[in-house]
């Protein structure tokens, strides 16, 4: 059934206020993906605090025209869904590209916006690599941890070869 113009119009308004207002939103091809993916996809992203939408392109462009970016350099293509949200500024990309792993040829991110700014294909999935903050967190300790535990080590072994 088609979609009134009103209609067309509250979902636009819902579309912008989201890429506005999360920290950064993911473009989603999907491809095939079953009830039960999708069902799970979103059960886990909901866990963390990001909603996914499928909307038609022509309605993510209204919004993104309304945002003011220049949509030209991502490729919306195919069925397209958005993935925005969560605490993290990186868990929506982090999270799709995960799916996309387990997903192989059935989701792929296309760009995003990150932090206010459009992003394109190659840029979203930079940012999908980036580790947590937890894990990011982690790395640091270990940094800040490995001369010491190097130091511990050295005097240990100077120790047993003295006591020997």
């Amino acid at each position: 059934m088609a979609k009134t113009k009103e209609q067309k119009a509250v979902i636009i308004d819902k579309l912008e206020s989201a890429l506005k207002d999360a920290a950064s939103s993911v473009f989603v091809h999907f491809t095939k993906v079953t009830v039960a993916e999708e069902s799970a996809m979103r059960r886990a992203l909901r866990k963390d605090g990001v909603s996914y939408v499928v909307a038609k392109k022509t309605l993510i462009r209204r919004a993104l025209d309304k945002l003011g970016h220049k949509h030209d350099d991502v490729a919306l293509g195919g069925e397209v869904a958005i993935a925005y949200g969560g605490e993290d500024s990186t868990v929506a990309a982090r999270l799709m590209h995960e799916f996309g792993k387990k997903l192989t040829d059935k989701l792929t991110i296309l760009g995003g916006l990150f932090e206010g700014k459009l992003m394109a294909q190659a840029q979203m999935q930079e940012i999908a690599t980036i580790p947590s903050m937890n894990g990011l967190r982690g790395m640091f300790v270990n940094v800040i941890n490995s001369p010491i535990a190097g130091l511990a080590i050295a005097l240990k072994a100077i120790a047993d070869k003295r006591s020997e």
